[in-house]
């Protein structure tokens, strides 16, 4: 019988190769709206760090890894709006100067 940390892993093993399998075929032009998707989620866990790391109970390395888990949620929440706002800046026409 599995433990709960085999089944753990097995689960974050097979989402990890779908996921990577999944964003390795989306065409280019699809981009934007994969990263806005993206930051939506990120933006789940982002509030549910701040609760884990701000509970009453939370212990140092609870409050250590939510800190990790915030800041490289946050990290990629801004880096995905700056890739987003390029992309969209690659399909607007530019003005012809006179």
């Amino acid at each position: 019988m599995a433990t709960d940390l085999e089944l753990g892993l097995f689960v974050f093993m097979l989402a990890t190769f779908i996921g990577l399998e999944v964003i390795r075929k989306v065409s280019p032009l699809l981009h934007t709206p994969l990263m806005s998707l993206t930051n939506a989620i990120s933006a789940i866990s982002v509030v549910g760090a701040i609760l884990i790391t701000g509970s009453a109970g939370a212990t140092l390395l609870s409050k250590v890894l939510g800190f990790v888990a915030i800041t490289a949620v946050v990290t990629n929440i801004v880096s995905g709006f700056l890739i987003t706002d390029r992309m969209v800046k690659m399909f607007k026409k530019r003005e012809v100067k006179k």
